[in-house]
């Protein structure tokens, strides 16, 4: 009997990731990854060169990513559909052997893996590698501090309502804004709202070899889904 090993991969960089994950992928003969449909999969590019010459690969391929609204009948419907599939063949896998699932960042942080993980309970054992999240990845390019003293940090999806954005960020010392992509207009237009337009910083691709790190305000143009902004405290200090 085997049982579901969920590796936190941290935030791009493979030096960044905890020796215990590294352990597990240079040692597992099954291999599963997310990806979107016709694309490598940012995990399985992260762990290119570690896997063994044997090992069994399984590309867990999203039947819908941004194609549909995500509070939409046929989103919830096609991933639910998605997530019991492979809960199911990764269970089955695990009867016989290890399986890893690879993650970026750290699994129980907005990990897809979560909806795996809730699915496989009393089925299978499964262990969590943790790992650094893509936000202190991006937030360490900036070469600055994210919080200060009692500053309070909060993290926001950027599929947010606009309004609901913009109230948070006026509440908050510290930011964070995921899953920026089409949605930075709208993430432009609540730090602006909010007075904070001209501290936020755009992080693309974090800790990768392809980072890009700039002022938001300075910035015009199209940017991936998850790059990151981050807007940094400015509290009590010495």
């Amino acid at each position: 009997m085997g049982k579901v090993i969920c590796t936190g991969l941290g935030p791009g960089d493979p030096d960044l990731m905890s020796v215990r994950s590294d352990r597990a992928i240079r040692g597992a003969a099954h291999v599963a990854y997310f990806r979107k449909a016709g694309r490598a999969g940012q995990a399985r590019q992260i762990v290119e060169g570690m896997l063994a010459q044997d090992v069994t690969e399984y590309p867990m391929e999203y039947p819908v990513t941004t194609e549909l609204h995500f509070g939409s009948v046929e989103y919830k419907a096609a991933l639910a559909e998605f997530y019991d599939a492979w809960a199911d063949r990764l269970a089955a896998v695990a009867q016989d052997s290890d399986v890893v699932v690879l993650c970026e960042g750290d699994p129980f942080f907005y990990g897809s893996f979560m909806h795996l993980h809730s699915r496989l309970q009393g089925r299978v054992e499964v262990e969590i590698v943790p790992g650094i999240t893509g936000m202190s990845g991006c937030w360490t390019a900036t070469d600055q501090p994210i919080t200060w003293g009692d500053d309070v940090l909060t993290v926001l999806m950027a599929t947010l309502p606009e309004e609901e954005l913009a109230k948070r960020a006026a509440d908050s010392d510290a930011l964070v804004f995921m899953k920026i992509g089409r949605n930075l207009p709208r993430v432009r237009r609540a730090l602006e709202a909010a007075g904070k337009l001209d501290r936020a910083w755009l992080i693309e691709r974090g800790t990768m070899p392809t980072q890009k790190v700039m002022k938001l305000a300075d910035f015009d143009g199209e940017v991936p889904y998850f790059a990151i902004v981050v807007v940094h405290g400015q509290g009590r200090r010495p």
